[in-house]
């Protein structure tokens, strides 16, 4: 993975972030309307909400993708993160996260939040061993989720 990049989100590039993250739904649950919408709008529904989308690359391949959706000035959704089925498991989630968490800390975000299924055993396992700790879900924007974490930065 020595060749591995992070870039930003390109209107060009924009079908990479729906494939991968509709592959990833589909294999897990159902891509929802609020999925829909955001995956076929990235631009509008994330990048001029003040959002971020990052890609990875390796050899010039994308290979994942990974969302900072702004909820307010301090507090960002870690969402829409999704690596390649065949090259799962290479530490391209890992990468795509820390890169997330770096990018928190140098603008001034304070919190992190997710939401995700207990069913996914192993992430939720992860997200726990990064620092994130559960709390209430008072909205729920997704039927998937059934829990919703946070990572907070000082």
């Amino acid at each position: 993975m020595n060749t591995s990049q992070i870039t930003t989100f390109s209107e060009s590039e924009k079908h990479h972030f729906k494939t991968l993250n509709t592959e990833w739904l589909i294999k897990f649950f159902e891509v929802e309307p609020i999925d829909h919408q955001v995956l076929n709008h990235p631009q509008k529904e994330i990048i001029d909400k003040g959002g971020h989308i990052f890609y990875i690359a390796d050899n010039n391949i994308i290979v994942g993708t990974v969302a900072l959706i702004k909820i307010d000035h301090v507090t960002f959704e870690l969402s829409k993160m999704a690596v390649k089925s065949e090259v799962q498991g290479l530490g391209y989630g890992k990468k795509m996260m820390e890169f997330c968490f770096d990018f928190c800390v140098k603008n001034n975000i304070k919190n992190l939040i997710l939401y995700s299924n207990r069913r996914l055993e192993s992430a939720i396992h992860i997200y726990r061993k990064v620092g994130f700790v559960e709390i209430p879900i008072q909205e729920n924007l997704y039927k998937r989720a059934d829990i919703k974490m946070i990572k907070t930065f000082i």
